[in-house]
């Protein structure tokens, strides 16, 4: 089977079952396993590199109305790979190429590769896909012992907190620069980590959140897990977060517990992974019970020195 994945997170799904020779093409943002590097990118994006948060986030805006998309494929490479199978999603616009897009694409190829959807919404529906891929690339059993394996260690964590008495305030900032709430499975994984996140929307997409509304909840722990962003640029984004007006007044600033983390390889990305993600908040929220992950570049401290309101 030729596989052509149009999604990092499929991608590594693909590599976790034991598939990687059966890939035949990837996107751009396709950078794990380092395997990756060497297969072809057939996705660009329309975003300019080096811009700020906030101009990002307006040309997304701005992209999405114009283009519905964000991103291109390249046609003439996809057809020159043959796939049989393409992995896609429906579930965001910002994070993959349009699934219409895509599905007119496969009609046109010669190869007639199957598309097939992937759209979790839930940690469940997470550990749900490796099934879903495993069945459509004659992985099956590889695909339930990877479950299993990624459930049991989900577990061994609420094990651990379900009979905590306190559950600290936590607000993972999905975006700095406008203020966006964590979506989807971000509720649920500082949940089972032993926080409690009223602000995220569970099982639904991240949307702005009022700034003044992070000043009433009071967080005591800030952990920004910026959509794309790896660890050093979410630290950036910290700087811009240190002039928000009253962030200095939060316990998570007084105590020195605000964090940034590599968002696009762990928080944003719904694959095997997710329960490294679940791993690195289980310890920045109870350093107590949970020794920091063996992982490099995954989250470090910020310390936000007053810069004055913005």
């Amino acid at each position: 089977m030729r596989i052509c994945s149009l999604l990092p997170s499929a991608t590594e799904i693909v590599f976790a079952l034991g598939k990687g020779a059966s890939l035949v093409g990837v996107t751009h943002e396709c950078d794990y396993p380092v395997e990756t590097s060497t297969l072809p990118k057939v996705t660009r994006s329309n975003i300019l590199n080096g811009i700020s948060s906030r101009e990002i986030d307006s040309a997304v805006a701005s992209a999405l109305e114009a283009e519905g998309t964000l991103y291109e494929l390249n046609l003439s490479l996809l057809e020159q790979l043959k796939p049989d199978l393409i992995l896609t999603q429906r579930l965001c616009d910002v994070c993959a190429v349009s699934y219409d897009r895509v599905q007119e694409a496969a009609k046109n190829l010669k190869s007639h590769p199957q598309v097939l959807n992937l759209e979790p919404r839930s940690l469940d529906d997470i550990l749900d896909n490796l099934l879903v891929v495993g069945k459509a690339i004659a992985a099956e059993a590889e695909a339930n012992t990877l479950r299993d394996n990624l459930q049991q260690r989900i577990e061994a964590i609420r094990r651990k907190t379900e009979t905590l008495r306190h559950r600290p305030r936590v607000f993972c900032m999905e975006w700095v620069n406008p203020p966006y709430c964590g979506g989807h499975w971000m509720r649920e994984l500082v949940e089972i980590a032993g926080g409690c996140d009223e602000l995220a929307f569970l099982h639904r997409p991240s949307c702005r959140i009022e700034w003044s509304k992070v000043l009433g909840f009071a967080p005591e722990v800030i952990v920004l897990t910026c959509c794309g962003f790896s660890l050093g640029r979410s630290a950036q984004e910290g700087e811009i977060l240190a002039t928000f007006e009253g962030v200095h007044d939060l316990p998570a600033a007084k105590a020195g517990r605000i964090y940034a983390t590599d968002g696009s390889a762990y928080f944003s990305r719904p694959g095997p992974r997710i329960v490294e993600s679940l791993e690195i908040l289980g310890h920045l929220i109870h350093p107590d019970l949970f020794s920091a992950p063996p992982l490099v570049g995954a989250f470090s401290p910020l310390n936000l020195a007053p810069q004055g309101g913005a």
